[in-house]
């Protein structure tokens, strides 16, 4: 048996981490972009002696310990030998929420394989995800799609959702090196900033919800949490001259909109370039 899944990556433009006891309500509050450039995974399960995973990332065998960790919250104990083929259109650890994406098609597609819901699903990579400390919100934004405002953390009925209508063309550029989500999430003397201005950003964005708030409460997140590297901010202010741009949360890379050829242009001097749009559909099975 097998099945297809895509999940967009997340972009997050802020965020507030919330950790609780039950992995349910751990997550974060803050708001982001699901973008149509994400992870489309191709899932073989059979029946099996003993439960065996083998994953494999844009051809390459991969140890993908989010996608394996998600795979066997959802078969629990059942002995299946699973197949995985996953492609991200974006790197990794630069805050396209790739990890997420790439868990999240793999456990739509192999749910829908073994015939359990989709809300399993995204309860098994929301789990892994939080568990492993790689990403706390995008999960839960990539199921549902659009611009959105995480208003609580965690999964339904806590964790909830608000958007922001609109759709645009966005321009992404991979400015610097990589940034480990775990390590920065662990950084105590770090939190303290992530967590007030996370908290502040939320709420002043849920009392004007707009895009352009969602953007400037974004580059202030990334200014006053230190986590704005020179680089970075250089191509932020190139970006501005041709709309509105910020850091992905967390890379060292770029999120603009505004007049798409010339942001590519005024991008393209900081690293890699790629142009896609708002994903208004989230995580879903495709029909193969």
């Amino acid at each position: 048996m097998k099945a297809t899944a895509f999940a967009p990556g997340h972009i997050s433009g802020f965020f507030e981490p919330v950790y609780s006891q039950d992995l349910s309500r751990t997550g974060s509050r803050g708001a982001g972009i699901n973008i149509t450039l994400g992870a489309t995974s191709v899932v073989f399960a059979e029946n099996s002696e003993k439960q065996n995973f083998e994953i494999f990332i844009n051809n390459k065998k991969s140890s993908a310990i989010v996608t394996k960790l998600a795979l066997k919250y959802l078969l629990g104990e059942s002995p299946v030998h699973v197949i995985v083929k996953t492609t991200l259109d974006l790197p990794v650890k630069q805050g396209f929420g790739m990890s997420a994406a790439g868990a999240l098609s793999a456990t739509y597609a192999l749910a829908k394989v073994i015939g359990v819901s989709q809300n399993e699903a995204m309860k098994a990579s929301h789990f892994a995800e939080v568990q492993l400390r790689t990403g706390l919100g995008d999960v839960m934004a990539s199921c549902f799609g659009g611009i959105e405002i995480r208003k609580s953390a965690g999964l339904p009925p806590w964790g909830l959702i608000e958007h922001i209508p609109g759709n645009y063309n966005l321009v992404l550029c991979v400015v610097g090196k990589k940034l480990d989500t775990r390590k920065i999430l662990s950084d105590t003397s770090r939190a303290g900033k992530i967590v007030d201005y996370g908290k502040y950003c939320t709420k002043k964005l849920l009392e004007k919800p707009s895009i352009e708030n969602l953007f400037s409460l974004s580059y202030t997140f990334a200014k006053k949490t230190d986590l704005l590297e020179k680089r970075t901010q250089e191509a932020i202010d190139a970006a501005n001259q041709f709309g509105m741009a910020s850091m992905c949360m967390l890379g060292n890379s770029v999120f603009a909109i505004g007049k798409t050829n010339e942001l590519c242009k005024a991008l393209s001097l900081f690293g890699k370039v790629y142009v896609c749009s708002v994903d208004e559909s989230g995580a879903r099975v495709l029909e193969s």
